[in-house]
């Protein structure tokens, strides 16, 4: 089998390219101890394409240009697939300069070759080829131009051969971008001069000092309201009834002979565990379509950029927002990510602040107290509780930056991409492999935790008895006095931001389990909108899951791991007593 890595930089067309050259032939994981995400994809079950992370060069330490430096040189590689930016061929060509040195066949893509057409860029694909020498293909990736010669030639039989013949040689005395410029002198013509770009238009309005944070507030309300008033909510909805008017009267009818126990373990245990919160998969794949829609299109970069003011002021360079944006699908690879920044100040800084930011993990809650007292306002309301997460992580980076960080800020350096009109199936692509993360989770942790609790929630030491006398109720009561100020002070509810450590959609599915039935007109007899509301500012902003703890203990060990628990918890009870009592004074 061939095997075949692809290397860029980012925002190049890599990952579009991947998807049209292995459609839906492509495995998703991790690299071995790291959380680095790690492609691969078949062409024809016959060449295997390795997807490497996005890097610029390979001469600094980063763990992305690890991975990809050590898997060049370790690997069996047979070819390498360099896709580069063909209107910016002097910067990414940096890169195509140090990957000859691995003396591996190159095959070169010219990605986004109608961009560089509209700015009056003429390349003589022939010269450019020769004077690299390697394989050259102009393409363009995002409209499906070039894909089908790409395909064609990693599949011809004599490919490999034939590049085995050429010499990666080249002059190491000379400067890398000396060289790469004199090539580009002899290969690029420019037929057009003062050249404004769509990016370029759209930027003036989209970068304005005045308009940034309106438009950037704007896309985001958008997603929002794209996720709970179009499509992924109305879905849920249907879902929910489905399960609750078909699917349970059909098991209980198959379960009719069945005894009590084992029919509540089926009924209240599973499908109200993992069902309640299952049925809120087309909202999370809603959301996440809109963001992945923001990330490529280009708007994301910008996203970093228009921060990068504010968090100065939290002694942190808009580079720390890429991780924060991470955190809004999952703490864990954004406290990851968090390893790119150059400065350990930065690095803990930011891991502090990650879980701040709302995860996917908690809009299965957000979904279900919004739909049930906020069935109006359903937008406003969740967009609120990001909002608030962004707002309090500024606040306490600001108290951190002037107590425990109290040392030099790094430049912000960051490159703009140009703007494109993101490919429809990477979307799509990108979209199912978090939700495929979601089912993953709601067949494994999700149901182990409901088993768990409707085991709880109907013994005692006595054997079977009735929930109020339950183990779990018993727990509930102990820990029930912290949250009474809060208004949400039942047992019930305790118990379910207990178990919420495990994984945030769990409170959702104890809810289902403790609750039975009815579950939404059970919560409207345990909560006020005013302590609905107080509730989920609590899970917003308590102590994260056990998986981002113990990615926190390994990245930045047991102390820090101790003050991130402990300041998330005094802050999530602050700011509920803060929301509920102030709101009775209100309302």
């Amino acid at each position: 089998m061939t095997i075949a890595a692809l290397l860029g930089n980012p925002n190049v067309g890599k990952t579009t390219l991947f998807n049209a050259l292995t459609g839906s032939n492509q495995y998703v994981g991790n690299w071995p101890g790291v959380t680095v995400e790690k492609k691969e994809g078949y062409i024809d079950k016959s060449i295997k394409i390795v997807d490497l992370p996005g890097i610029y060069a390979l001469d600094t330490y980063s763990n992305e240009e690890k991975i990809s430096k050590n898997f060049l040189l370790n690997e069996n590689v047979d070819v390498i697939i360099n896709i580069v930016d063909a209107s910016n061929l002097s910067r990414n060509l940096y890169l195509t300069m140090q990957l000859k040195q691995f003396k591996k066949p190159i095959v070169l893509i010219l990605n986004m070759i109608d961009v560089a057409e509209f700015k009056g860029i003429n390349i003589d694909f022939n010269k450019l080829s020769k004077e690299l020498n390697v394989t050259v293909i102009p393409i363009s990736a995002s409209k499906g131009k070039g894909i089908d010669k790409v395909k064609m030639l990693l599949m011809s039989s004599n490919f490999l051969k034939h590049l085995d013949d050429n010499d990666y040689h080249f002059n190491s005395e000379q400067d890398t971008y000396e060289y790469i410029e004199s090539i580009l002198k002899k290969c690029i013509t420019y037929s057009k001069k003062n050249i404004v770009t769509p990016t370029e238009k759209i930027d003036k309005i989209v970068l304005n000092k005045f308009w940034a944070y309106p438009i950037f507030l704007t896309c985001l309300y958008f997603i929002f309201k794209f996720t709970f008033s179009y499509v992924g909510q109305p879905m849920s909805d249907f879902l929910d009834s489905s399960l609750n008017d078909y699917l349970v009267p059909i098991v209980e009818n198959l379960l009719s002979s069945s005894s009590p126990w084992f029919k509540s373990l089926i009924i209240d245990g599973v499908i109200g565990g993992v069902g309640s919160v299952v049925v809120f998969l087309p909202v999370i794949l809603s959301l996440f379509l809109g963001i992945s829609f923001l990330e490529d299109s280009g708007y994301m970069a910008r996203a970093a950029f228009i921060m990068d003011k504010l968090m100065r002021k939290m002694g942190l360079s808009g580079k720390a927002f890429i991780p924060m944006i991470v955190g809004f699908g999952c703490s864990v690879p954004g406290i990851m990510s968090a390893r790119t920044l150059e400065s350990e100040k930065d690095r803990r800084l930011t891991a502090l602040l990650v879980p701040l930011m709302s995860c996917n993990a908690r809009l299965p809650v957000y979904a279900l107290f919004a739909s049930i007292f906020f069935p109006k306002n359903q937008t406003l309301v969740v967009f609120s509780l990001y909002i608030l997460g962004i707002l309090l992580a500024f606040l306490v980076g600001l108290i951190f930056k002037n107590t425990l960080f109290k040392k030099d800020e790094e430049p912000f350096v960051i490159e703009l991409p140009e703007y494109k009109m993101p490919e429809m199936r990477s979307l799509f692509i990108h979209t199912w492999d978090k939700g495929k993360g979601f089912l993953k989770k709601a067949g494994t942790i999700i149901f182990s935790i409901s088993v768990i609790v409707w085991f709880l929630s109907n013994f005692n030491f006595n054997g079977m008895t009735d929930i109020n006398s339950s183990f779990l109720s018993n727990i509930g009561r102990f820990i029930n006095p912290i949250f009474i100020p809060l208004g949400f002070g039942k047992w019930q509810n305790s118990v379910s931001l207990l178990t919420g450590l495990m994984a945030k959609e769990v409170v959702v599915g104890t809810m289902g389990v403790i609750y039975g039935g009815d579950l939404s007109q059970a919560l409207k007899t345990a909560f006020t909108p005013l302590s609905a509301y107080s509730f989920l500012v609590f899970v917003l902003l308590y102590t994260p899951c056990v998986s981002v703890i113990a990615t926190m203990k390994k990245e930045y060990g047991l102390k820090m791991t101790a003050f991130s628990i402990s300041y998330q918890l005094i802050l999530a009870w602050i700011v509920s007593f803060i929301v509920y009592n102030a709101g009775k004074l209100v309302f």
